[in-house]
């Protein structure tokens, strides 16, 4: 996959981004882009959910040479954890240096409402896929890199965007929570819950690469308020907030130099 993928690009990448549901347009501010379609890389999977256009593009941002991912794997659709983390992989082979993961997540508080940008400086595996004890809260450089965290808080800054910090809850899917899960995700500190991400983060971590985690909230949960849950409400906030995701975004990788390749 490599070998093919680098016979087709002219740039070598040293930050990646993987975009969530409905974040794909950050992938046109890309410049000078090569796109390869996962469909065209043999062996590479195959992502099936909406919001997900199944793609590399590769180019620049400001002077960072960059690799975009729009559309990732779940282990709802059927995938093992092995596939699931094969862009992490594949990524690390490419010489990725720094690892931007992006995903559309329920807010589990009130207090974050739907529209708003969460970075991560935690997460919780409520999986118990490993175990049937509560799990805790995960934090710490190895998985929620403090350097690209405060390339994020000054881009924020600079483009005068409101952002929030907190934990991302993984869950298997593809229901979504119920109720009393949410509240459980909120005692053990949770503030959004999403079907992604939690994978990824770890196996980037255990590599040796700079994570940066952001969620887009694009509802609350189950129980915070009595509106349905829809995923076409999913891809609606989304979009809404697509150009404030993109200038965030923007100015963080525009921001990496070369201390952080």
């Amino acid at each position: 996959m490599v070998e093919y993928v680098n016979s087709l690009i002219d740039v070598s990448p040293r930050t990646a981004v993987v975009l969530g549901s409905g974040l794909g347009h950050f992938s046109e501010y890309v410049e000078n882009q090569t796109s390869i379609p996962y469909a065209h890389i043999a062996g590479y999977p195959l992502s099936g959910v909406e919001g997900h256009s199944g793609e590399f593009v590769f180019g620049e941002l400001g002077s960072e040479p960059v690799v975009v991912a729009s559309g990732r794997f779940h282990m709802y659709e059927g995938y093992d954890l092995e596939t699931v983390t094969l862009p992490v992989r594949f990524f690390h082979q490419l010489k990725v240096n720094n690892l931007i993961i992006t995903n559309s997540a329920g807010s589990v508080r009130r207090r974050l409402e739907p529209g708003t940008l969460m970075m991560l400086n935690g997460h919780l595996d409520c999986t118990f896929r490993e175990s049937s004890k509560m799990p805790d809260v995960v934090r710490g450089g190895e998985y929620h890199s403090s350097e690209l965290l405060d390339r994020a808080r000054a881009a924020a800054r600079a483009e005068g965007i409101e952002t929030a910090e907190g934990v991302y809850a993984w869950t298997l899917g593809p229901s979504y929570e119920t109720p009393a899960e949410i509240e459980k995700i909120h005692e053990l500190g949770g503030d959004a819950v999403g079907m992604s991400t939690v994978p990824e983060i770890r196996a980037a971590g255990k590599l040796g690469m700079r994570v940066l985690g952001i969620s887009c909230l694009t509802n609350y949960a189950a129980g915070i308020t009595d509106e349905p849950l829809t995923h076409e409400d999913v891809i609606s906030v989304a979009n809404r907030v697509s150009d404030k995701f993109t200038r965030l975004l923007k100015g963080t990788i525009e921001s990496i130099s070369s201390d952080l390749a």
